[in-house]
């Protein structure tokens, strides 16, 4: 299981001694997969703000914990070309999500995001089999791991968590922010309709990630679609189904400067298509 941040009690009774606790627990207790975190609208009754939740979940679209607010590094919104970045407030931490205003018209094109602060785990071998199947790991990081086995090395790994979400899509708002994962979403317009062809670019440190697997998931479908980017990091697809969807995917690889310790870059973004007219 992928831990996800810790609750916020955690942070106030001593944080990082007792997140190891938790995820160990927590690994050894429940199924493992790989958690997501992601952005999810909702509403207000506020004609001066647009309203967010941002939560952690085993399968999209159901949150099924919250992200400390103290936990984003990096976070904002912004509402289009030339526009500069509207900061993301807390509303309350409620038991399945964080939530979140933004003091925008809710009419608004908008592009919000959050990086959270690494966090540290370790995973049992049979954990990490479903891990890497569950992320489509590639070829050359399985390699890797069987060769850490062999050497009798546990998995050890530190995991940094990228949401982002669009509402309203327009040129302009759609910009890399600085994080250290991102996902574009290169097809713009107001609202993005059933079947329309839908092109994102995956980012990381800036540059455009190759070869690099997502899974496109809808709230109406226990299956995802699946593809890999090309050279310039770009991937393609046509949404089937009307309703909110996610994009996902995990960047993960053996540390550069820790040797035996993998590092991993999970990345969301959440939107909405609408049925064809």
């Amino acid at each position: 299981m992928r831990c996800a941040h810790p609750p916020r009690s955690a942070a106030r009774t001593g944080g990082m001694r007792r997140l190891t606790l938790l995820c160990t627990l927590a690994a050894a207790t429940a199924a493992a997969s790989a958690h997501d975190t992601w952005f999810a609208p909702r509403a207000s009754d506020d004609p001066a703000e647009v309203a967010l939740t941002l939560g952690t979940g085993n399968q999209f679209p159901v949150h099924e914990s919250g992200v400390g607010f103290e936990y984003l590094a990096r976070s904002g919104c912004r509402s289009g070309a030339g526009a500069g970045p509207v900061a993301l407030q807390r509303v309350s931490d409620a038991a399945t999500a964080l939530w979140l205003r933004a003091s925008t018209s809710p009419d608004a094109a908008l592009s919000c995001w959050a990086q959270l602060t690494p966090f540290e785990l370790e995973l049992s071998p049979q954990k990490v089999a479903i891990y890497l199947e569950e992320i489509r790991a590639s070829a050359r990081v399985r390699e890797q791991w069987q060769q850490m086995r062999a050497r009798g090395v546990a998995w050890t790994e530190r995991y940094t968590k990228h949401a982002r979400i669009e509402l309203k899509p327009a040129a302009g708002a759609v910009q890399p922010v600085g994080m250290a994962m991102d996902v574009l979403l290169e097809s713009t317009g107001q609202t993005l309709q059933q079947g329309q062809a839908l092109q994102f670019q995956v980012l990381r440190d800036g540059r455009p990630l190759p070869d690099f697997a997502v899974e496109l998931r809808s709230e109406r479908s226990p299956l995802g679609l699946w593809r890999k980017t090309d050279a310039q990091g770009r991937v393609g697809f046509a949404a089937p189904l009307p309703g909110r969807w996610v994009l996902r995917g995990t960047d993960l690889r053996l540390s550069e400067s820790e040797p035996d310790r993998w590092e991993s870059r999970f990345v969301t973004l959440a939107f909405e298509v609408v049925p064809a007219q």
